[in-house]
């Protein structure tokens, strides 16, 4: 068994911070970059970083086989990739591999020094203890989030996912910096180009 540090440098300087959920950032570490599909989440050392930059505060060292911690990670992704695709489009969602996770990932509640607030606690024997969050947050978001606000972004060439929060409910783009402008002048460029 090997410890793996989350200190050392990794892949992901910033997580993407555009979903407006935190299931739905996790599900963007797989990213288009320079018109290639990419995955983020490289190590398990990335994983780690990746929960503590979200504020889910993981431990600094992990004792299970090096690597495991990111298969875990990318299965689970993968399946709430599959979910929120069915989920968006009707279709049924595969609830007892949610279930075996949530049993995989045990939590309680601590008593905050205050008195009068509580946490929620995971361990970390598990790559699925260690995921506790990133579980939890993907479970309550497939029972309770409002599919026709969760969608993927418009731009025909990106891959990436929000929850649209916004008081109109009309929001098309991941990112109005990057794909939102990116076709807003596309069209602009084609509306001058059918006027000439």
């Amino acid at each position: 068994m090997n410890s793996v540090s989350a200190t050392h440098h990794i892949g992901i300087e910033e997580p993407l911070r555009i979903g407006d959920d935190p299931a739905i950032d996790f599900l963007n570490t797989t990213v288009m970059e320079n018109g290639v599909l990419t995955d983020r989440l490289q190590s398990d050392a990335d994983v780690l970083q990746w929960l503590r930059i979200m504020g889910f505060g993981k431990p600094n060292t992990v004792a299970f086989a090096s690597g495991t911690l990111l298969k875990i990670a990318r299965t689970i992704r993968e399946a709430l990739r599959i979910a929120v695709e069915n989920a968006s489009t009707g279709k049924a969602i595969n609830w007892r591999y949610w279930n075996t996770l949530l049993v995989k990932s045990p939590s309680h509640l601590v008593i905050n020094a205050d008195g009068c607030s509580t946490t929620q606690r995971w361990g970390t024997d598990s790559p699925e203890q260690v995921l506790g969050p990133v579980i939890a947050a993907a479970v309550e978001l497939l029972t309770t989030g409002d599919f026709e606000l969760v969608r993927k972004c418009d731009d025909d060439a990106c891959v990436l996912w929000f929850y649209d929060r916004t008081k109109s409910h009309r929001r098309r783009w991941c990112s109005m910096s990057t794909c939102g402008n990116r076709n807003k002048v596309a069209a602009f460029r084609e509306r001058q180009q059918a006027g000439a």
